[in-house]
């Protein structure tokens, strides 16, 4: 196998013979030049897998050969060397197209991390392990703003830079995260995504940071914490709009340090993570009005990527249908399932304010329903979807359109018994309570034969299956 090369550019003797000696100890060969004009005759000269640059050089700065690069070498990854803290020239650096960058004085455990990270760029992409449901979300359609989106993710993959997220709930953002990661250099490490809503305040340093064992009570051993457990792989944020301030202090540290110190610790420990955020709130707004660090936004918003809505993406519609419809009809060992026309026009006619993830849940759903495996315009409930999420779902919520509309349908099916829920247990809690109760009842009594416990119940085979799953009784 050939020798990797990488170009070093930097006016000061000592760091280039440092990041010489650790790159030649690593395998790799090395030039360097000590200006711009300099840099770009090698970079005409010879060929290149990575290139090391000071932000300040004699002749020019770093940001202009960045962009010089990235103009007549996009392949090449370009990492940019930057006085200590200096947080915005870093920022400008990424924007400009830099793939990372480190700071002075070099930490040679973050530059070798960095360099292998560069590396993998040029390597054959290894296929990368992900469920048939993952496989078939990943932003499927032919419409012009996924195409956009498509290739937007391709090139943004290549790059180290923070990445925010945009969109509204179920437009798939978690899966436009996930394809960043596998498209790029970190494919190989963890993919770790963390909502950042549904962490306990009072435990959200020892989630993010890891704690040692005895440092509070309840610590009975050592817990590494989500940014270690992304080491070489990349940290996905969603709703990070709902970080509380306090913690939005400490996230920011650790994102421009490229540390953290584990709670009951007195040493940082160094960090190799990719942070890529997300939420549907319009956080520029929360900045404006005091509910976001501005700096802190600043730092994960180096580059925002917008994720259409399926209203914008109409035509995807059939496409998206079909396939869903495939691979639900595939776990269930169904080689038949079919749209009728009406079902399809209906779901052409309906809004999706749920968007992806809604129509799959509707799709799931009318398939449990339908009968000879074809779904028509009644199996898909669309009446009732949009009485309750005109009801019960506020502009913006992210609450799940199958769950809204189970709880519709339970609740005029079981009307009756409702008046004896405790005041402090959720209609959703008491409601599925009642159906598990019914389903362990007619299980035990046919001896756990789930034909006969659907018959008992009066429902078919399939709904009983999908009523299982969903309550986790399968």
């Amino acid at each position: 196998m050939s020798h990797k090369r990488a170009l070093i550019i930097d006016d000061e003797p000592d760091i280039r013979e440092l990041l010489e000696i650790t790159l030649i100890r690593m395998g790799i060969d090395t030039a360097s030049a000590e200006s711009v004009a300099e840099a770009k005759h090698l970079l005409a000269e010879q060929h290149f897998q990575l290139c090391l640059t000071d932000m300040n050089l004699p002749d020019g700065d770093g940001i202009n050969l960045v962009s010089h690069i990235q103009k007549h070498f996009p392949e090449m990854p370009v990492a940019m060397i930057t006085a200590y803290g200096s947080v915005e020239t870093a920022i400008s650096a990424l924007k400009a197209g830099a793939f990372d960058f480190i700071s002075k004085p070099v930490d040679l455990s973050q530059l070798r991390g960095l360099v292998s990270t560069a590396l993998k760029l040029s390597e054959p992409a290894q296929p990368t392990k992900s469920t048939k449901r993952e496989t078939a979300t990943l932003l499927k359609g032919e419409t012009p703003a996924i195409r956009k989106l498509n290739a937007q993710i391709t090139k943004l993959a290549r790059s180290q830079a923070p990445i925010y997220i945009a969109g509204e709930s179920g437009s798939g953002k978690e899966l436009v995260a996930r394809m960043i990661h596998q498209q790029g250099p970190r494919a190989g490490g963890p993919f770790i995504p963390v909502n950042c809503g549904a962490i306990p305040t009072e435990l959200m340093e020892s989630e993010f940071f890891g704690h040692k064992k005895g440092s509070f009570s309840g610590a009975i051993e050592d817990k590494p914490g989500l940014f270690r457990a992304a080491q070489g792989g990349t940290l996905f944020l969603d709703e990070i709009a709902d970080l509380p301030l306090s913690m939005q202090v400490k996230l920011l540290r650790a994102i421009q340090e490229k540390a953290v110190r584990p709670v009951g610790e007195q040493q940082e420990c160094t960090t190799d993570v990719r942070i890529l955020s997300a939420t549907h709130k319009a956080l520029g707004q929360l900045v404006d009005a005091g509910e976001f660090r501005q700096d802190l936004f600043y730092r994960i918003n180096v580059i925002k990527l917008e994720v259409p809505s399926l209203r914008e993406r109409q035509a995807d519609i059939p496409l998206l249908a079909h396939h869903f419809l495939s691979i639900i009809a595939h776990e269930c060992n169904v080689d038949n399932a079919r749209f009728d026309s009406a079902a399809m026009d209906a779901l052409m006619q309906y809004p999706f304010p749920g968007n992806v993830r809604e129509l799959e849940n509707i799709i799931e759903r009318a398939f449990t329903l339908c009968e000879q495996n074809c779904i028509e315009a009644q199996d898909l409930q669309l009446g009732e979807y949009a009485d309750s999420q005109l009801e019960q779902t506020e502009p913006g919520s992210s609450a799940s359109p199958s769950r809204i509309v189970t709880e519709h349908k339970a609740a005029s099916l079981l009307a009756a018994e409702t008046s004896n829920r405790p005041p402090e247990q959720s209609l959703e809690d008491y409601l599925e309570g009642i159906e598990r109760k019914e389903i362990e009842a007619a299980l035990t009594a046919t001896k756990w034969n789930r034909t006969a416990a659907a018959r008992m119940l009066g429902i078919s085979f399939r709904a009983l299956r999908y009523r299982l799953k969903k309550l986790e009784m399968d």
